[in-house]
């Protein structure tokens, strides 16, 4: 049976959203990695400013603000355990045939959806 222009629609507007899914959680996992390596590189800095404080005897801050916060509210543990607990394309796609809805017409074009 053959789809019609609303169906044909539904499967075109899905395999786009579909796309723009994979392509965020693409980034978003390049993005954890790097936050992830950028907070352990902050701990190597703060160790070697604990040693020369200690050496010299100084009271130097070991972390910016922005790393102390990152250090103590998420940590490199934490966001390399989420990685490894999801795998990308981990949700299982299912094309469903949609309903013959609308009279078999494609619905007009709509900007949220790219179009």
């Amino acid at each position: 049976m053959a789809l019609t222009a609303y169906q044909l629609q539904f499967k075109r507007r899905m395999k786009r959203a579909i796309r723009l899914r994979a392509k965020a959680d693409q980034k978003a996992r390049r993005h954890t990695q790097l936050l992830a390596d950028a907070i352990g590189a902050a701990e190597d800095a703060a160790t070697q400013m604990n040693a020369l404080n200690q050496l010299y005897n100084v009271d130097v801050s070991t972390y910016t603000l922005l790393t102390q916060t990152l250090h103590a509210n998420s940590g490199q543990e934490v966001l390399v355990d989420h990685l490894a607990q999801s795998t990308p394309g981990e949700e299982l796609i299912v094309y469903n045939q949609v309903p013959d809805g609308n009279g078999g017409q494609p619905l007009p074009s709509n900007p949220l959806l790219g179009e």
